[in-house]
């Protein structure tokens, strides 16, 4: 019984002269890892136009049932992105999302990444909700070149009209 209390004793006086590990969080942030999955960002194309073509993709991969996307035809004369469509409503469930990473894997054309802010925190359900206009990126932000595919998808001849005999 004594060896046990002199055992703890001991290993308080080991560490009592050590410096603490403790970080001033809101001073000093602390960074994360490279694989870290944080808060969700819608991306741009270098143009400013944007990557997600409201495939809907994310939304079926995700497990939790967290995101919701209604397409909406893009206008040709002031195209809102490279492709067909474009995400008319964009919208992450941030109390259902588990930070898994899947809808990152299925976009095809890279549009929503899990970035590293980890800072997130709501006061009511309704603020939980991420919108499209909180979740993209301002248009300077915008990096890279459409995918091929998507240019060919753009460029692609109308069909033909039918003709009557």
């Amino acid at each position: 019984m004594l060896g046990e209390l002199f055992k703890g004793l001991g290993t308080t006086l080991r560490y009592i002269f050590k410096q603490p590990v403790t970080v001033q969080y809101p001073e000093v942030k602390r960074p994360v890892r490279e694989r870290f999955r944080g808060r969700h960002e819608l991306k741009r194309f270098a143009d400013g136009m944007e990557r997600c073509i409201g495939c809907s993709l994310c939304a079926a991969a995700c497990p939790a049932d967290a995101i919701l996307v209604v397409p909406a035809e893009n206008d040709p004369e002031h195209p809102r992105s490279h492709g067909e469509r474009y995400a008319a409503t964009y919208e992450i469930n941030m109390l259902r999302c588990i930070f898994c990473g899947y809808c990152e894997d299925a976009c095809p054309t890279n549009a929503i990444v899990l970035e590293h802010q980890y800072e997130l925190s709501f006061y009511d359900r309704r603020a939980a909700i991420y919108t499209k206009e909180m979740l993209l990126v301002p248009p300077e932000q915008g990096h890279g070149e459409p995918p091929p595919i998507l240019s060919q998808l753009q460029r692609r001849p109308s069909p033909p009209a039918l003709i009557d005999l």
